[in-house]
């Protein structure tokens, strides 16, 4: 036999050298940079999905074409949906694991909705957490846990043309009276005061500046959903009744509810009216569509100057996860880590001029430079998010449809309290 030609360690050792090399074909040439995976093979990249909402695709496309580049061995897919859509669909999306491995979510609603249903994954003792702003990320934190990080930080109170107020001696009201004064100037002057988008994100968006100093207990939709304040008490139906004053005296757009967000921001950016009811994130859109406009942010004061307690509202949102279900959850991880360094935050926030809570991140988009005054200012979180029912936060928007449609306060306040109590019964 072959074997006697050598010495018993000699023909150890060569038994051991084909074993070795025999088992090289089985991933062991992979890159050092590929998270580990139990799917992947030999130098195959693993794939992950990621989906959100956000419109500024190529600087997403940029992000990720960079983030394979520094991590060969992870694929990032990405699939973006209308906001609208998104809210409804996203947790249906998620529940096998196919899709979303990082996904993105709307405080509130949404985010508890998901976090019941078990979807989040645990991001509370990961490095990156550490990089972000501890006081803003508290709408992605549950039960002592951080499930989800804040990826943006908007002001979700109306965009004004500095230019048209200047033109028309206008500044930022102060009050109710000089808010709707400011209003009647720009009409009387064929400026539409307001574009409105009512057919979609309008009432959510414009309710919450309009209602934070009629009711600034930050705690006010928590009790309602508890059964210890109505939609028909005076705090609601006050700020109905403003909406209405608003509509009636054309300070919207003609069928503004038939106006959708891009309709609105053309109107805007083309200078046809002096402010846009959505908030901060739409001033990429504007700058868009007329670079040369210059922007700033205001809300309407709904009470008198002496009574006012808040300056505007800010909502961190955009909020990354990573799905429960997820079959690459360390790779999803090393995305999520990747995006929070400040170079790669600041790359995002100045090309879609929104801020992002991660510490340290350097603004050179001159809307952000404009809009970062706001931090020093008194803003609340934005409360629709703080409306956990869903039922009952269309309940409340609806509301605000209805009495532009032409319903009085009363009345859609009433409508609108009978799906409260709908609601709450055992």
């Amino acid at each position: 036999m072959m074997l006697k030609k050598y010495s018993f360690p000699a023909a150890i050792f060569l038994l051991l050298a084909l074993i070795l090399a025999a088992c090289g074909g089985n991933g062991g040439n992979a890159s050092s940079n590929t998270v580990s995976s139990g799917n992947s093979g030999a130098g195959k990249p693993v794939e992950i999905s990621f989906i959100h909402w956000q419109g500024d695709v190529p600087v997403w496309n940029e992000i990720i074409k960079d983030f394979e580049q520094e991590n060969p061995g992870i694929k990032v897919s990405m699939q973006t949906f209308p906001s609208e859509q998104y809210q409804t669909t996203a947790q249906v999306k998620l529940l096998d694991g196919s899709v979303g491995d990082v996904f993105a979510s709307f405080p509130g609603a949404q985010f508890e909705s998901i976090a019941k249903a078990g979807l989040y994954t645990d991001l509370t003792n990961e490095a990156f957490v550490q990089s972000f702003v501890p006081e803003l990320i508290k709408s992605g934190a549950k039960d002592g846990k951080q499930y989800a990080l804040p990826y943006s930080l908007v002001y979700n109170i109306p965009v004004y043309n500095v230019g048209l107020f200047e033109q028309y001696n206008l500044s930022p009201p102060k009050d109710w009276d000089s808010f709707l004064a400011a209003s009647e100037t720009l009409k009387s002057n064929g400026i539409i005061p307001i574009a409105f988008p009512g057919a979609d994100i309008g009432p959510g968006q414009f309710m919450n500046p309009m209602m934070m100093n009629n009711a600034p207990d930050e705690e006010v939709f928590q009790k309602l959903e508890k059964g210890e304040t109505k939609l028909t008490d005076e705090w609601w139906t006050t700020t109905l009744s403003q909406f209405k004053e608003l509509n009636d005296k054309g300070y919207f757009q003609p069928d503004s509810l038939g106006t959708n967000t891009d309709a609105a921001i053309a109107l805007f950016s083309q200078g046809k009216a002096a402010m846009l009811a959505t908030g901060s994130y739409s001033i990429a859109a504007v700058l868009k569509a007329s670079p040369d406009l210059k922007l700033d942010l205001l809300a309407p004061i709904t009470v008198p100057a002496d009574q006012a307690i808040y300056e505007g509202i800010h909502t961190t949102t955009f909020m990354l996860g990573v799905n429960s279900k997820s079959k690459h959850p360390e790779e999803a991880k090393a995305f999520i880590s990747y995006l929070s360094k400040k170079e790669v935050a600041g790359k995002v926030a100045n090309a879609a001029n929104q801020n992002i809570p991660v510490k340290d991140i350097e603004y050179t988009s001159p809307a952000l430079q404009v809009i970062s005054g706001w931090a020093d200012k008194k803003t609340r979180f934005q409360p629709r998010y703080l409306i956990t029912n869903i039922e009952i936060q269309k309940a409340v928007t609806g509301s605000i449809q209805a009495v532009i449609a032409g319903d009085s306060a009363e009345g859609a306040a009433g409508s609108a309290q009978a799906i409260v109590d709908q609601q709450l019964k055992p």
